[in-house]
């Protein structure tokens, strides 16, 4: 499966993007985060979770625990590579695989957000999420909110709910998706240089 990995000279992390149902690494949106996220100094790897072949069926696109080893395979290669905290950055189903690979007994993660994600799908293991989470969710995206809300109550670890004000789902409205990259950066910013982040 293809990948885009962006390192910056003297980058504090590397953030993983975990695509939601109908996106992949092309998606206009998760790459117009990582691009801020680069400027930010932080590292990026955009990749899809499955082939082409497997997303025609619908199923695959929520087999949470899949998409969760696809990430967590993933993950491994990156630590290869490099020696950086490592968070993710999830969208609709990819914020359930992403708490779910990061409840991964020995796969410590410094950090996630969630955007307008389903991070409810992640189920009994968000109890075991261990990185500090950010949930940002449209204020015009109700049902979501909500699920989110839910899924806060389950988290232990460091979590947050941020509101984008006007925003639906997508967060196509003027100066939504710049509200998600500059809340993401500054969340990852923030953790990737805190005690511990090297795992």
């Amino acid at each position: 499966m293809s990948g885009d990995l962006i390192i910056p000279d003297a980058a504090q992390g590397v953030v993983l993007f975990a695509h939601g149902s109908g996106s992949g690494r092309l998606s206009p949106r998760n790459r117009y985060v990582a691009e801020v996220l680069n400027r930010a100094g932080l590292g990026t790897l955009l990749f899809d979770l499955l082939t082409p072949d497997e997303e025609a069926d619908r199923s695959n696109v929520f087999d949470i625990g899949l998409l969760a080893e696809r990430l967590l395979e993933r993950t491994g290669r990156v630590r290869e590579e490099v020696d950086l905290p490592i968070g993710y950055f999830g969208a609709s189903t990819g914020a359930a695989a992403a708490l779910w690979a990061a409840a991964e007994p020995g796969n410590p993660v410094a950090a996630i957000v969630s955007r307008g994600g389903r991070p409810d799908l992640a189920g009994r293991r968000l109890a075991a999420v261990r990185a500090p989470t950010l949930l940002v969710v449209g204020g015009r995206d109700p049902v979501v909110v909500k699920l989110n809300e839910d899924a806060q109550r389950r988290l232990r670890a460091e979590n947050k709910i941020t509101i984008v004000p006007g925003a639906t789902h997508l967060f196509e409205e003027p100066g939504a998706l710049e509200s998600v990259a500059e809340h993401a950066r500054d969340w990852f910013a923030t953790h990737f240089t805190g005690p511990g982040t090297h795992g």
